[in-house]
C-alpha cells in the first residue's frame, strides 16, 4: 500500500550546517504542505481500504440466481465488529432475503450494483404479532441501532413482479359503494385492469426496508425500485437525513409507499423522485399498526419534520399526514413540492387520538385525477377530514396548518371536512389557485366524497360537489384564493366555495364563481 504512495520529496544538496538548515526551511516552506496533503491522502487510502468490506470477498455471487443472504450478512458483521466502516456491493445483481444492517455500517451499493429481493418466502426472516398471522421483514432492517446509512447509486430491487396476479384488479367491495351515486359500477373497469390496483399473492414481504429506533441515519443517491409493501419504513427514529433518492415502484401495486415516516423526530427530506402505487410520503403517528414489523408501541410525540424539493406521483395520496395514530404528530413542513398524475395530492387524517399541529405547505404544485379500482382517494388536489373509526379512544384534532403559494388542477373539489366532534382549528389559505377540471371517469366516479380510510359506515358516499368544501372550521383564512372551473357539464358541480359551519371566518380578495352547470347559484 505504501508503496504506491510516493512523495516525491527530493534528498537536499550536501552543504554547510549552517547554509543546509536554512535551505531545508526554505525547502519545507515552500514544498511541505503539498507533501503533507498526499501523504494524509495516502493514510486516507490506507483507512478506507481497511474499513471496506466487499461483499464478494465472503463468498457473495453476483447473477440473480444464488441467495447470497449469509454471504453479505457476514461482510455486516464484519465491519460492525471492526468498530464500523463500508459494506461494499459492486455492480451486478445479488439476491438476497432478509439482512440486518448494524450500527457503524454504510451499505454502499456501486453504481449498477442491485440488490434484488428473493421470491421465497423462506428466505425472509419472519415476525409475529398477537392476534395476526405471521408477517415478514422485507430486505432490510435494523433495531436500535445509530450511525447507520445506503448510499450509492446502486439499486434495491424488491421483485414485484413475483408477489402479484398482474391480470386482475382489485375492486372496491360492494359494501363499500353501496352509497355512491353509481353503486354496484362505481369505478368500474371495461376491460383490462384499469388503473389497477392489482391482486396480491398469499405471500409479500412486508416493507423493503425497516429502520426501528434507530438515530443518526443517511439515505443518500440510492435507487428503491419494484417494491411489493412500503419502501422505506422509519420507525421511532431521531436524526434522520434522506436525499438524492429515487423511489420507482409499480403505479398499479396496492400498499407500496415511498416513504413512511411513522413516530419519527428530526426528520429531513430532500430531492427524490417518488413514483408509487400507494402514498409517496406518508407522515403517520403509529405506536403500532395491524400485523406490521417495526413497531414497539412506543408512546412519544413525533415531528420536527422537513420535506423539500420532491416530485411525487401516487395511485393514492402523494403526501398524507396521519391516519389511526396513537402519537400526535408537530413541525412538519413541506416546501418546493410537484405532486402530479395523483389520486389526492395532499391528505391530513385524523382517525385516532393522535394530533396533528403547527403544518405548512409553501410552492407546491399539484395534478390529480380520478382512477378506476380500490384507491383510497378521489381526485382531490388537498384533502382534510377528522372522523371517528373507533369509541375507544379520544379523537385528535388539527390545528395551525397553512398553505401558501399553492397552484392545483383537479378532478375533483378540495375537501375540509372536519366534524362536530374534531373541528379544524385555524387553517389558512394564502395565494392559492385551482382549476376543476372535467374527467372522462365521471360516469363512472363522479359526484362522490372519499373520506377513506376508516371514517366509518358512510365514508363514501353521492355528494354535491362545491370546487371547495369547508365545513367544521374554527379560525379559517382565505387570502388571495381564485377558483376556476374547466369543462364540467354535471349537474352535481355547485358552488364555487362551500363553507358550513365555521367560526372565525376571514376571506380577502377570493375570486370563484358558480359551476357552468349552475350559474344560477351563488358563487
Amino acid at each position: 500500500m505504501w508503496a504506491n504512495c510516493r512523495t516525491g520529496l527530493e534528498k537536499p544538496p550536501r552543504l554547510s550546517s549552517a547554509a543546509r538548515n536554512v535551505a531545508l526551511n526554505d525547502f519545507f516552506k515552500t514544498n511541505m504542505k503539498q507533501h503533507i496533503t498526499i501523504g494524509l491522502l495516502c493514510l486516507f487510502a490506507y483507512v478506507v481500504q481497511a474499513q471496506t468490506y466487499d461483499i464478494t470477498d465472503f463468498g457473495a455471487v453476483p447473477g440473480g440466481a444464488a441467495v447470497n443472504t449469509q454471504a453479505i450478512q457476514s461482510a455486516i458483521e464484519a465491519c460492525h465488529t471492526a468498530g464500523g466502516g463500508t459494506v461494499y456491493v459492486p455492480a451486478g445483481v445479488f439476491m438476497t432475503g432478509t439482512l440486518q444492517l448494524k450500527s457503524g455500517v454504510n451499505l454502499h451499493l456501486e453504481r449498477g450494483a442491485e440488490l434484488l429481493g428473493s421470491p421465497r418466502k423462506s428466505d425472509y426472516k419472519p415476525y409475529f404479532t398477537a392476534g395476526y398471522d405471521s408477517s415478514s421483514y422485507g430486505m432490510i432492517y435494523a433495531l436500535k441501532d445509530e450511525n447507520i446509512s445506503i448510499t450509492g447509486q446502486g439499486a434495491i430491487n424488491g421483485n414485484e413482479e413475483m408477489f402479484f396476479d398482474w391480470s386482475r384488479a382489485k375492486r372496491i367491495d360492494p359494501s363499500g359503494s353501496r352509497f355512491t351515486r353509481q353503486q354496484d359500477d362505481f369505478r368500474a373497469v371495461r376491460e383490462g385492469i384499469g388503473d389497477g390496483p392489482v391482486v396480491p399473492n398469499s405471500f409479500r414481504p412486508r416493507q423493503t426496508v425497516i429502520l426501528s429506533q434507530c438515530k443518526n441515519v443517511l439515505i443518500r443517491d440510492i435507487q428503491f425500485i419494484k417494491s411489493p409493501f412500503w419502501t422505506l419504513h422509519l420507525a421511532d427514529c431521531d436524526g434522520v437525513v434522506v436525499t438524492g433518492a429515487r423511489f420507482w415502484s409499480s403505479l398499479y401495486t396496492p400498499n407500496s409507499d415511498g416513504i413512511h415516516i411513522t413516530s419519527c423526530n428530526n426528520v429531513t427530506i430532500s430531492d427524490c423522485d417518488i413514483r408509487t402505487g400507494d402514498d409517496g410520503i406518508a407522515i403517520t403517528g403509529f405506536a403500532w399498526h395491524l400485523e406490521l414489523p417495526g413497531y414497539s408501541n412506543l408512546r412519544h410525540p413525533a415531528g420536527n419534520i422537513t420535506i423539500t424539493n420532491c416530485n411525487i406521483q401516487s395511485r393514492s395520496c402523494g403526501l398524507r399526514i396521519g391516519y389511526t395514530d396513537q402519537n400526535s404528530i408537530r413541525n412538519v413542513h413541506v416546501s418546493n413540492v410537484n405532486i402530479t398524475n395523483s389520486n389526492r395530492g395532499i391528505g391530513l387524517f385524523i382517525r385516532g387520538e393522535g394530533s396533528i399541529e403547527n403544518v405548512t405547505f409553501s410552492n407546491i404544485s399539484i395534478e390529480t385525477r380520478l382512477h378506476t379500482g380500490d384507491w383510497w382517494g378521489h381526485g382531490e388536489p388537498i384533502h382534510i377530514s377528522t372522523a371517528r373509526n373507533s369509541p375507544e379512544h379520544p379523537l385528535g384534532r388539527i390545528r395551525n396548518v397553512t398553505f401558501r403559494d399553492i397552484s392545483c388542477r383537479g378532478e375533483n373539489g378540495i375537501l375540509v371536512y372536519g366534524s362536530p366532534e374534531s373541528v379544524v382549528e385555524d387553517l389558512r389559505f394564502l395565494n392559492l389557485r385551482f382549476t376543476l377540471e372535467t374527467s372522462e371517469l365521471n360516469p363512472v366516479a363522479g359526484g362522490n366524497i372519499d373520506l377513506r380510510g376508516d371514517a366509518g359506515e358512510r365514508q363514501l358516499f353521492a355528494s354535491d360537489i362545491p370546487a371547495f368544501l369547508v365545513q367544521h372550521v374554527d379560525g379559517l383564512l382565505l387570502n388571495d384564493v381564485a377558483v376556476r372551473w374547466g369543462d364540467v357539464r354535471e349537474e352535481y358541480f355547485r358552488y364555487g366555495l362551500h363553507i358550513k359551519n365555521a367560526q372565525r371566518v376571514a376571506l380577502h380578495r377570493i375570486d370563484v364563481q358558480a359551476s357552468p352547470t349552475n350559474p344560477q347559484l351563488p358563487a
